[in-house]
């Protein structure tokens, strides 16, 4: 491979023992180091983050099984390049068969993704495709069916580190590199040997000669090379993002302050501001709900806050928001009433408002003001639904106090 073509390509891994991570995949007793030895190939979707070695794993599989390999990209590729790989299985250099693999397939529609679905099932060709979202959200069922899914996962720091110190001594004797360094790559990485690599080959570049000429990376130079945003995978558009922003909510559901400003760091960090702000509301109602209910007033005030502030000052309203929404008492008590209400709805339930409550008449209607307590009884759900409770106070003294109430106005 030409020199002049980045390290991370220079630096593809041949054999499965010099993938980094993907144990479970690729390890001595791995899934798929195990049905490739046994020759069984079927066809298959790679889920994962970026840089953690699906087209790598594609390439050392289709070199194995000895199928002729294609690569497309399903951002630029067409129904006339799928059809153009099946014409090779016509051929001599398609005598063993043909391994089809698709980048980044979610960017296929519908009709591109079934034009596959004839060649997969005449065998043609072997569909490795690759995806950095949820497969089961962007690839069509008729094709899911047909292929297993192997999520690839983040890469941990120490195995990306092994990785760079192999690359960095072959294709780097000369450049002294400092542990303290390669040990800042691993953790700058997050995740992505792809990065890891990237970096160590402009760190390399970019390093000085010591007074004996010798060319040095050192942490510093690392430091200088790592933007002060958060160096996590971070998609704004893609699942990851939505997974920092799932860990803040639920941890703060399960009152954990200390992982909900760990999650609410992550996303401020990764250069987001609008997103947890909305969440944290959402929050302050769903999850604190009843069982405190100034919560989403002080959120709001939070939120205000910070969107005036900006990053950085704008992270102290909103992990003051964070950790009072975790230590909290909660409860969910009006989100389940909804709930239950609109179950109620969709099957087709109280279409017939009670006379009394239409307008312009009212008639028979009762105004509780006018009675003690300022309440009297009478129905104001539809008769078919009369007899429904949606909603159920929940065990927190908030609730617990207004059910006390109400139980000695209405005399229950």
């Amino acid at each position: 491979m030409s020199q002049l073509s980045p390290l991370a390509d220079r630096a593809r891994p041949r054999t499965f023992d010099d993938i980094a991570g993907q144990t479970h995949l690729f390890g001595q007793n791995g899934i798929l180091r195990r049905m490739v030895g046994r020759g069984v190939i079927p066809s298959m979707i790679f889920f994962g983050p970026p840089g953690c070695g699906k087209t790598t794993a594609a390439s050392i599989i289709a070199a194995q099984c000895g199928k002729t390999l294609h690569k497309l990209n399903a951002t630029t590729a067409s129904l006339q390049d799928i059809r153009d790989v099946a014409k090779d299985t016509e051929g001599i250099m398609g005598q063993n068969g043909v391994l089809l693999y698709l980048d980044e397939i979610q960017y296929f529609n519908k009709k591109q993704q079934q034009s596959l679905l004839e060649y997969l099932e005449d065998g043609r060709i072997t569909l490795i495709a690759s995806t950095t979202e949820n497969p089961y959200y962007y690839i069509y069922d008729a094709l899911l069916s047909r292929c297993s899914v192997f999520e690839f996962r983040h890469v941990p720091p120490e195995a990306i580190e092994n990785r760079i110190r192999t690359v960095a001594e072959r294709e780097f004797p000369d450049v002294t590199v400092t542990d303290q360094a390669f040990h800042d790559l691993a953790n700058a990485s997050a995740g992505d040997v792809r990065r890891g690599l990237t970096m160590l080959e402009v760190a390399v570049n970019a390093s000085d000669t010591d007074e004996t000429g010798a060319r040095i990376v050192d942490e510093n130079l690392i430091a200088d090379l790592t933007p002060s945003v958060s160096q996590g995978n971070f998609d704004r558009d893609g699942d990851v993002h939505y997974d920092l922003l799932s860990g803040l909510q639920k941890s703060i559901r399960g009152s954990d302050p200390d992982a909900a400003v760990f999650y609410l760091a992550r996303l401020l960090e990764g250069g987001d501001l609008i997103s947890p702000c909305r969440r944290l509301m959402v929050i302050a109602s769903e999850d604190v709900g009843l069982a405190y209910p100034m919560a989403p007033v002080i959120v709001k005030a939070c939120v205000d806050c910070a969107r005036e502030l900006g990053m950085p000052e704008a992270r102290i309203p909103l992990v003051n928001a964070a950790v009072m929404l975790a230590t909290s008492p909660k409860s969910n008590s009006a989100y389940e009433a909804y709930a239950r209400a609109d179950a109620d709805i969709k099957a087709g339930r109280g279409t017939e408002i009670p006379v009394h409550l239409r307008s312009p008449q009212f008639k028979g209607y009762q105004y509780p003001h006018s009675f003690p307590n300022h309440w009297v009884k009478q129905q104001y759900l539809p008769s078919d639904i009369a007899d429904r409770r949606y909603y159920e106070y929940a065990e927190n003294k908030t609730e617990q106090a207004a059910k006390a109430y109400w139980e000695k106005i209405k005399g229950e």
